[in-house]
């Protein structure tokens, strides 16, 4: 009976150890997962930003065609295009049939409520949706077009749009946009191109 008995209570301090191991593998196994959660977490926020930087970069190289096209189309008033800064924060109107004076201007009112991202709203119209964060476009003339004989020097422009991108990256070396969004310059994104007027009948 003694030996029973002693036997009994080997058997149930076995039972009990090995319940209150199982419980801290339990602990430790929810602790794993909490940890793994979150670091899905933060891989999923970084990858929305990184889609959305993806985005943003798009519409501004859609945006950049768009106006360099406006231009080589509308050769003869190419000048009109020099622009210090439209977009975010500008006058121009929502509705450019309102615009008066040459074509370049109503080029650059359009061009603005692109950049405003016009193109697309929300559900009951009121927000522009379509655009990038804050984005503005600037037209600057690096060359001006000499038609003289044995020159025939073409005309040429710099058309740059920023924006403000999600995460501190190297400062753009171009001055559209710079120091409009925040202290930290870092944030802004730009993206450039030439456009160059030719000359056809100098000769």
């Amino acid at each position: 009976m003694r030996m029973m008995r002693g036997s009994s209570r080997r058997h149930v301090r076995r039972r009990v150890a090995q319940g209150g191991a199982t419980m801290i593998e339990v602990l430790v196994s929810i602790v794993i997962t909490v940890f793994g959660l979150l670091a899905l977490a933060g891989l999923q926020t970084r990858m929305n930003a990184a889609v959305l930087e993806s985005f943003q970069r798009s519409q501004a190289l859609s945006l950049l065609q768009d106006i360099t096209e406006r231009m080589q189309a509308n050769q003869a008033q190419d000048v009109s295009y020099v622009v210090g800064s439209l977009g975010t924060g500008d006058t121009q109107p929502a509705d450019c049939s309102t615009v008066a004076g040459n074509r370049a201007l109503v080029d650059l009112c359009e061009w603005s409520n692109s950049l405003k991202g016009a193109s697309e709203t929300s559900e009951d119209g009121t927000t522009n949706m379509g655009g990038m964060i804050g984005a503005r476009g600037c037209v600057e003339q690096l060359q001006a077009a000499n038609p003289a004989p044995s020159i025939c020097q073409p005309a040429t422009y710099r058309v740059t749009i920023a924006w403000q991108g999600l995460n501190a990256t190297v400062a753009p070396a171009v001055v559209c946009g710079k120091d409009l969004y925040g202290t930290d310059d870092s944030l802004r994104r730009a993206i450039s191109s030439r456009v160059i007027i030719p000359l056809p009948a100098c000769s």
